[in-house]
């Protein structure tokens, strides 16, 4: 008897997940993927174009908070209340989506190359302003770059800190690395 259409759809997600968990994006094939659901890579190519379409619907929700977080920190006219908003709003999206981020650990550079991911890019760069105090002084913004790389690899090894736990250690952390805006 042949699987109802969303079901497949969601075990082809679910096996891409723990594929990229085990091997990384780069080292998972789509039929990889589909031998893990049991079916054809035919199958997967049914549900998804390639493997890219595959990995921008299961980080489709993380990119969506992340568009609202920039959203935010773009209406702030303040900087340090744009500082506290990407502060705040990063750790949130962070610990939220953590999962999403450890399959990716590692493999981010070359994931932005890909034109679905592109604008990601873009929004890093503003967040990493933010995080700066719009500061154009390099010591701040490599601060802030070394603490949103350090905060999505932290996410990734500690599974089971709670929620609540690891968002106040990142978020005291932050306070205390970065620079307070004048």
């Amino acid at each position: 008897m042949a699987r109802p259409t969303q079901q497949t759809h969601d075990e082809i997600l679910a096996a891409a997940t723990r594929r990229f968990a085990a091997t990384g994006y780069r080292g998972t094939s789509l039929q990889d993927i589909a031998r893990e659901v049991g079916c054809s890579k035919a199958a997967v190519l049914y549900h998804f174009a390639n493997k890219e379409a595959i990995l921008t619907e299961l980080m489709a929700p993380a990119i969506e908070v992340l568009q609202a977080l920039d959203d935010r920190i773009a209406a702030q006219d303040d900087p340090a209340r744009a500082q506290q908003v990407a502060t705040e709003g990063f750790v949130d999206l962070a610990v939220r989506f953590r999962g999403e981020i450890a399959l990716l650990r590692g493999e981010f550079p070359e994931l932005l190359q890909q034109p679905d991911f592109a604008h990601i890019h873009e929004i890093s760069e503003r967040l990493i302003a933010a995080l700066a105090g719009r500061s154009s002084r390099d010591s701040a913004r490599i601060c802030a770059l070394v603490l949103l790389a350090g905060i999505a690899e932290t996410c990734g090894q500690f599974a089971e800190v709670s929620d609540e736990d690891l968002r106040a250690a990142l978020l005291a952390l932050l306070r205390r690395a970065l620079e307070p805006v004048h």
